[in-house]
């Protein structure tokens, strides 16, 4: 699970970043923060995974709040100001959202946590296989978990992941996808094909076999293959 604080100075910021987390399940609540102060003193007192991070604060502003910390959590930037945008990737942020973002948008930025990296928590210790991602799909999203994906598979502007028991279709980049999935357990084998080592049956000439399905290995990927034996 990712445990997270929300530290801006508005209420209605704290209530609409907390009912988009409540729909998540990857995600836990620790405790509403309305300047840095109180941010800091939370630190010192719970493990933090990730903070929401606004930057217009009385006292003490976001980012000079941010460079006070030693080892600082995850951080996703929500703010109405555009214009610290690079200052704030200088930062090592996850992600800066702009005020009002979308349940979408939103979802976008959480994905990107890495929660296999644990600078500040050592508690959790959720297999990757556990864990899901949301994908947008006919204006509605769809919960996945990682163990259950088959292989991915990009058709023209759009990507197919293929479960064993559905087919959901995203419009994504391949490349957008295969930076959420974890690197031990996904590998790209084709410019169009991202497959899951657990559910390969086998590997034959060019080609891999996974249940019914025949999956091309392109040329320039072959050196991925040798990680699978690993």
């Amino acid at each position: 699970m990712i445990k997270y604080i929300i530290v801006d100075d508005e209420h209605i910021a704290h209530e609409i970043i907390k009912g988009y987390c409540d729909v998540l399940p990857n995600l836990t609540f620790v405790q509403h923060c309305y300047d840095a102060i109180e941010a800091m003193e939370c630190l010192k007192t719970n493990e933090v995974d990730l903070i929401f991070l606004d930057l217009n604060m009385p006292k003490l502003k976001g980012f000079e709040f941010l460079k006070t910390l030693q080892k600082a959590p995850k951080v996703i930037v929500t703010t109405a100001y555009q214009e610290y945008a690079l200052e704030g990737y200088e930062l090592n942020i996850v992600d800066y959202l702009l005020k009002p973002f979308s349940f979408e948008r939103f979802i976008k930025a959480v994905n990107k946590v890495d929660v296999s990296v644990k600078e500040v928590s050592t508690v959790s210790n959720i297999k990757k296989e556990e864990e899901s991602l949301f994908l947008r799909s006919n204006k509605k999203h769809v919960q996945v978990k990682y163990q259950d994906i088959l292989f991915v598979e990009a058709t023209g502007n759009y990507i197919k992941v293929v479960t064993s028991d559905k087919e959901i279709q995203v419009r994504e980049k391949i490349s957008d996808i295969m930076s959420l999935l974890p690197e031990d357990a996904f590998f790209q084998v084709h410019k169009s094909f991202i497959v899951a080592k657990k559910h390969i049956n086998e590997i034959e000439g060019n080609r891999i076999l996974i249940h019914d399905f025949v999956i091309p290995i392109g040329k320039v990927y072959k050196n991925n293959l040798k990680r699978l034996f690993e």
